[in-house]
């Protein structure tokens, strides 16, 4: 495996990040759903590539002065390589460019490593929406980060805006 750089997602993009959906998730997100966060004003997508090919993705809706994770997704290849994490700083970053302070997101009760990853990051837990997720029936944690600008620090330097490992293709730099 080369080298993985980080990118903000685009058209061509939109199909393999939707089978990344279906590998990754139980209700995956269909490929019209995705290409329509592409124009939608709020959202933001970045996707992981190695060796040309996507293998992770993740987006945020980044509003006022919060960003909401709306999805996150790996590639089981390319898991615990750091993958993740990169993406989540880059979801940050970016929503510290567009003025928010804080991020939040919903992970499943059961889904313990990924819970353990946002801890990592500097999430903590603010509460449960019971039965959230239909598939399963199963209920969400509600995480957040009330200081991404504390964590993207912590993990990338006092640099907020320079993003190690960054394909320079990314026009949002």
């Amino acid at each position: 495996m080369s080298e993985i750089t980080y990118r903000r997602m685009t058209v061509p993009d939109v199909k393999r990040v939707a089978e990344l959906e279906k590998i990754c998730f139980s209700s995956p997100w269909s490929y019209n759903s995705l290409l329509g966060e592409l124009s939608n004003d709020v959202a933001y997508y970045v996707v992981a590539v190695d060796d040309g090919e996507v293998c992770g993705y993740a987006g945020a809706w980044i509003m006022f002065d919060e960003a909401h994770m709306t999805n996150i997704g790996v590639e089981p290849g390319h898991r615990n390589r750091g993958v993740a994490t990169n993406m989540i700083l880059h979801l940050m970053r970016e929503g510290m460019k567009r003025g928010a302070e804080r991020m939040t997101l919903e992970v499943r009760e059961n889904n313990h490593t990924a819970q353990r990853l946002y801890a990592s990051l500097g999430f903590a837990y603010a509460g449960m929406r019971k039965r959230y997720y239909s598939d399963t029936g199963e209920n969400a944690l509600i995480l957040w980060n009330d200081c991404i600008i504390d964590t993207y620090e912590k993990h990338c330097g006092s640099d907020r805006f320079t993003f190690i490992k960054e394909d320079s293709n990314d026009a949002q730099s």
